[in-house]
């Protein structure tokens, strides 16, 4: 049993029996979702192969966005799509962090302090110009699956001037100040939960502490986009990462930051159950967001943005066409040719499923 499914399977039954009563609705659903997936449950799909024309059935995945099963497609297509609309020249990580008093606060209120934490970092402005643009992925998990919410933006190396029609580009190793980031940012976000009632439920001595704010530099942006598309459709934990569970417990492996060598910790199973389930997000939110000109609505292009880039580094840089390898498509066992897609079979039309 070293898989995320097995366990949902084997002992949310028990989880659900503890603590459902306290359980939020998302849980509930990403429970079900997990140990439905590739399932009759889901339904099937069904295919022929267009050199034998042999016909096959596979189980729908439940596309759920916390199922560790249903995200490699997406993070290929998502790769993809950000490398062509990659930017020459170099670029930064800004990652935000909020401090460890005001986790629990934040877990409580998820739905709106995710939305704070987004328009408190995504405010800052380069000097200079006054049209940056980035994207920044949502995080909520540390490498023991503890609560960690923090924010990574990517960054290209300086902003446009509308008015001058100009880019103006950063130093190759800074970008702004990182204090004065880490107080504007805890500032926003004070004005941001200010607006609603839950100001009075945050300790005090959260606003009088250093919010952490790291900037560092990450090379070209298809460097930084490879960096971050593993991460962007990742869930808490990925199943390579189960050793075994023996005894009620799960045992996993991790990292410790800046160590490369892998430890061992032990769960058991229910505590495994909660980490896990007190990354799920609220339904609907957004975990990745783009900015400035690199938000898909500007109405400045990204080869006008291109072009000037180029401009102010006198056409020396290179933006070159990545190589990336082709999403392939489904091959049949018996011939190796392809699969086409004929039709699905919906979970309500699927046949009762039989004893055993």
């Amino acid at each position: 049993m070293n898989t995320i499914q097995q366990i949902f399977t084997q002992y949310a039954p028990e989880y659900i029996h503890r603590f459902g009563d306290a359980m939020p609705n998302e849980h509930r659903k990403v429970i079900d979702a997990i140990i439905d997936c590739r399932t009759q449950s889901c339904g099937m799909a069904i295919y022929q192969c267009d050199k034998c024309h042999s016909s096959h059935s596979v189980f729908r995945s439940c596309g759920n966005r916390h199922c560790p099963s249903c995200q490699n497609h997406k993070t290929k297509m998502w790769l993809q799509w950000q490398m062509k609309r990659q930017l020459p020249g170099h670029h930064f990580m800004i990652t935000f962090t909020v401090p460890e008093q005001l986790r629990r606060f934040i877990r409580s209120n998820q739905r709106i302090c995710y939305a704070a934490l987004f328009k408190a970092s995504a405010d800052a402005k380069f000097i200079g110009g006054d049209l940056p643009g980035f994207f920044g992925v949502l995080h909520t998990w540390g490498r023991q699956l503890q609560y960690h919410p923090h924010i990574h933006y990517i960054v290209p190396g300086g902003a446009l001037s509308r008015e001058q029609n100009k880019w103006h580009c950063a130093r190759v190793d800074f970008y702004l100040p990182i204090r004065a980031m880490s107080k504007m940012f805890s500032a926003k976000f004070h004005d941001e939960i200010k607006k609603t009632d839950l100001w009075s439920s945050i300790p005090a001595e959260v606003w009088k502490i250093d919010w952490n704010v790291n900037c560092q530099p990450v090379g070209s942006s298809e460097q930084s986009v490879r960096y971050l598309a593993p991460y962007v459709f990742k869930v808490a934990i990925s199943n390579s990462r189960i050793v075994k569970v023996q005894n009620h417990t799960v045992f996993i492996r991790y990292k410790k930051k800046g160590s490369r060598r892998r430890r061992t910790m032990s769960l058991n199973v229910m505590e495994f159950l909660r980490r896990f389930l007190q990354h799920v997000l609220p339904t609907g939110f957004m975990k990745v967001r783009h900015y400035g000109f690199l938000n898909p609505s500007s109405s400045t292009s990204l080869e006008k943005i291109r072009a000037l880039i180029e401009l102010a580094y006198g056409f020396e840089l290179v933006c070159r066409k990545p190589a990336l390898a082709p999403v392939l498509p489904a091959t049949c066992p018996y011939c190796g040719g392809k699969l086409k897609y004929l039709y699905s079979v919906l979970p309500f039309m699927m046949a009762p499923a039989g004893p055993g």
